[in-house]
């Protein structure tokens, strides 16, 4: 994720960062761009209309397919948002739901006991198993392995959350927490495979296809019916608008899609990496004396 200060406007207008879309539409902006050279030249150089041909009217076509496609601009960019910021809101969930389970086992448990480390290795590792559950990486972190050796297939998160409840119950059983104790610690533990599903229904379930495929095909006919209706009002200047239409177009789509899954690695995809350190660091200060 990228951090910066959103009041510098010019450090915006004139940088581009690895993110921004116009290195990927570039080619595409060059292709649209000798397009609409190549259709100006032919209807001013060499096929010239008169003035009440029918092709003039055109822009009154663009005019109101314009408005449908800012609707659907609007939609597909919302939804997406809409994504990315629940997506937010869980790993917000999870970093509460981690202090909080630490800070009521630090209440619980006798200062020195030591299934105290036991405990913040399995609450911090929770977080970086779902981090890379996510993200696809079935490489296992040190602190997993630390923890228990498993089979590389098997769903690492849900195998976390096994062991905490485990614990937890050989704890109650012993005596050292009590019943009233037990129910105030379940309430975290089922906290953790909410978060889960709830991350896993974001990232297995993407914008309908037909829908994602008829917004690109209709982004594509738009931009390439306007040099026709354009060209005879703006001349060559067509060229440079058809390429600025185009390049606004494709890039809230292509934006949208960036953010739809925020649990990626793109530069605007949400910080899981700092998320999971910043919750290991406050694991510790709690359980880790």
């Amino acid at each position: 994720m990228i951090n910066y200060n959103p009041r510098e406007w010019f450090t915006f207008i004139f940088r581009i960062h690895k993110a921004d879309t116009f290195r990927e539409l570039f080619p595409m902006l060059i292709g649209i761009g000798i397009y609409a050279s190549a259709v100006a030249y032919i209807f001013i150089e060499i096929f010239p209309l008169p003035e009440n041909n029918h092709l003039k009217s055109i822009p009154l076509m663009h005019g109101m397919l314009g408005f449908v496609i800012s609707l659907l601009l609007v939609f597909r960019t919302n939804t997406a948002y809409d994504r990315w910021w629940e997506g937010r809101r869980l790993w917000g969930t999870l970093n509460n739901i981690s202090r909080n389970l630490a800070i009521k086992l630090d209440a619980y448990l006798p200062e020195k006991d030591e299934e105290r480390p036991y405990f913040a290795r399995l609450i911090t590792e929770y977080a970086f198993a779902l981090k890379r559950h996510l993200r696809g990486h079935q490489t296992d972190s040190d602190i997993f392995k630390s923890v228990i050796v498993v089979d590389k297939e098997i769903h690492k998160p849900n195998h976390i959350a096994s062991l905490l409840i485990s614990k937890i119950n050989q704890l109650y059983k012993s005596g050292l927490i009590s019943d009233a104790q037990l129910l105030l610690i379940n309430e975290e533990l089922r906290s953790f495979t909410d978060v889960c599903g709830a991350c896993e229904r974001i990232k297995n379930t993407p914008i309908p296809f037909s829908y994602s495929v008829f917004l690109k095909k209709f982004i594509f006919f738009y931009v390439m019916t306007l040099p026709f209706g354009y060209v005879y009002n703006l001349g060559y200047i067509v060229i440079p608008v058809v390429i600025f239409i185009f390049y606004v177009l494709a890039s809230l789509e292509l934006i949208a899609e960036e953010i739809e899954n925020p649990f990626g690695t793109d530069s605007n995809d949400l910080p899981l990496t700092s998320i999971c350190k910043n919750i290991q660091k406050n694991i510790n200060e709690l359980l880790v004396k």
